[in-house]
């Protein structure tokens, strides 16, 4: 009986002891994600920033504040609120490490949070837990890892490919960023015929009225996305009351 008793005191120590290391592990983990995870984004940033701060201070190549403002004010009057949005909506699956990882390498919609999530559906970890962290992280890197492999050689040949096409097949690419706009409305037009229309007006009106070319993109972005909402809140207030 003393030996029984012995050895089951012996083996919650030990069952005790390796929780608490456990515990102790993954806090040590977060720490060091914490650290790698500043260090590594915070370099990428400097990095970003270094080369057109070279391109316009050290070569001469500034295009002036003014084109620099209006262009970032076209993309943050687009993407602004997912800066706020998706660090909270995807942390939950992604984890401490899991997030910092897809923010460094990109694609989170894409390529990220799909694969964390099919991995964590496949072994059966819960989001939010250790064992879906680390999932998650795992699956982040593999898909990390094959993005940039393929990445690579798309860049390196289709660098190649484009010196061997004509110009006037080359000159028509200036028409890609159009059409990509031209789908993202499409796509919303689908589902709600109003906005497209909306969209359409405000950019036959950007281009054809008095509106210097610098302000077209980020007046025709903005004032779509201020009357949508509008409506769309107009109608909720409507079917509430």
């Amino acid at each position: 009986m003393t030996i029984s008793k012995e050895m089951n005191t012996a083996t919650q120590q030990v069952s005790y002891t390796e929780t608490t290391t456990q515990a102790i592990g993954f806090e040590t983990f977060h720490t060091k994600s914490h650290f790698w995870g500043r260090l590594t984004i915070w370099s990428v940033i400097l990095l970003t920033i270094s080369l057109p701060l070279y391109l316009s201070f050290g070569l001469g190549y500034h295009p002036g504040w003014s084109a620099i403002l209006t262009g970032f004010s076209a993309y943050a009057a687009i993407v602004a609120v997912v800066w706020f949005i998706e660090p909270i909506s995807y942390y939950p699956v992604l984890g401490v490490s899991g997030t910092y990882l897809a923010f460094l390498t990109g694609n989170i919609g894409s390529m990220c949070l799909p694969s964390a999530s099919i991995a964590q559906s496949v072994v059966g970890a819960e989001p939010g837990t250790k064992k879906g962290e680390i999932t998650a992280t795992l699956a982040i890197s593999a898909a990390s890892i094959v993005n940039t492999t393929m990445l690579l050689f798309v860049i390196v040949g289709g660098s190649y490919f484009l010196t061997l096409l004509p110009e006037s097949l080359t000159s028509t690419f200036r028409f890609v960023l159009p059409a990509i706009f031209g789908g993202v409305i499409a796509q919303f037009a689908m589902q709600k015929p109003m906005w497209g229309v909306i969209g359409i007006a405000f950019g036959l009106f950007v281009n054809l009225g008095p509106v210097p070319r610098s302000l077209q993109t980020f007046l025709c972005i903005l004032g779509t996305v201020i009357v949508c909402l509008l409506l769309d809140k107009m109608k909720k207030t409507k079917e509430t009351a």
